[in-house]
């Protein structure tokens, strides 16, 4: 990538994480999976597609909008997602915290989440269900490097 997140021609996938190491794979999959339990399957999907945008992993936004169709999210809050913010309406007060939450530690901004973006999460998630959306940034973030580094590409799931 060039410095203006151009890609450049010739750019072509790398290494394959999944049989090149099967037990980090396996581990990412089932850390995935108890991640997003007990947490609203569409608040899930606007997770993982947001974090992908912000780390430019366009395999993994190709697969989490696809997911999210067919589970039944709109076309409209997926358009939108990427200004979440000025759109809010479309959003629940919960997803809009969980939206801010993710920004903020997918970036971590000076290196911290700033108390204001987590005080707004924890004012609407329970405890345990505030740990599940941590784990399920981070382990979202996790993914993104994996299909950034290894230039995975978009439609082969």
């Amino acid at each position: 990538m060039t410095t203006n997140d151009t890609p450049q021609p010739g750019h072509h996938p790398r290494i394959s994480i999944a049989p090149k190491a099967p037990e980090v794979y396996r581990a990412m999959v089932a850390l995935d999976a108890a991640a997003k339990k007990g947490l609203d399957p569409a608040l899930v999907h606007l997770v993982k597609i947001r974090a992908s945008q912000i780390n430019h992993c366009a395999f993994c936004i190709d697969m989490h909008i696809k997911e999210a169709r067919k589970e039944g999210e709109t076309e409209e809050r997926v358009y939108l997602l990427n200004a979440w913010e000025e759109a809010g309406e479309h959003y629940t007060a919960k997803e809009q915290a969980a939206l801010a939450l993710t920004e903020a530690v997918t970036v971590l901004t000076d290196g911290f989440v700033p108390d204001a973006v987590y005080e707004r999460a924890a004012g609407q998630f329970e405890e345990a269900e505030l740990a599940q959306l941590i784990a399920l940034i981070t382990t979202i973030n996790a993914w993104n490097r994996f299909g950034v580094t290894t230039r995975m590409t978009p439609g082969q799931v």
